[in-house]
C-alpha cells in the first residue's frame, strides 16, 4: 500500500513542477514568456491561464493529501520502535568482560567494551 501512495505521490510532484513551469511569469524577466506575438498562440490567453491555475491547485491539493496519507501510513505501520530501541541480538544480562582485554566476551556493544574496570590513574605532574 505504502509503494503504491508513494509511487502516486511522486507522479504528482512531476507534474506539479512541469505545470509550474509551464506557467507565465509575471515580470517577465525571464523573457521567454512568448509575449503577444509569435509562439503560435499556444498556452497564451487567460483560459489557458486559468486552466494551469486550477491544474495547479488540483495536483498541489493532491500533492498534500498524499503527503498527509503516507504520514499516516508510516506512523501506522508494524515497526518495533525507533533503531535505537532495537536490540541486536544482545541480552539484558551482559557478562563481565576478560581480565585485561577490556572487551565483553560475547554480545556486548561498543559502549561496554569502553568501560573498564578501574580508570588507570592520570599523572598528577608532567614527567620530564
Amino acid at each position: 500500500m505504502a509503494t503504491v501512495v508513494l509511487v502516486i505521490h511522486l507522479m504528482i510532484a512531476v507534474a506539479l513542477v512541469a505545470v509550474v513551469l509551464l506557467q507565465k511569469s509575471e515580470g517577465g524577466a525571464l523573457g521567454m514568456g512568448g509575449g503577444g506575438s509569435g509562439g503560435g498562440g499556444f498556452l497564451t490567453g487567460r483560459g489557458t491561464a486559468n486552466l494551469l491555475t486550477r491544474t495547479t491547485a488540483a495536483l498541489a491539493g493532491c500533492f498534500f493529501m498524499t503527503s498527509i496519507l503516507l504520514t499516516i501510513i508510516a506512523n501506522n505501520s508494524d515497526r518495533a520502535g525507533s533503531v535505537f530501541d532495537r536490540n541486536s541480538g544482545t541480552t539484558t544480562e551482559q557478562s563481565a568482560p576478560a581480565e585485561g582485554t577490556g572487551a565483553p566476551e560475547t554480545g556486548g556493544s561498543l559502549l561496554d567494551s569502553l568501560k573498564l574496570d578501574s580508570p588507570a590513574p592520570l599523572p598528577s605532574s608532567p614527567q620530564n
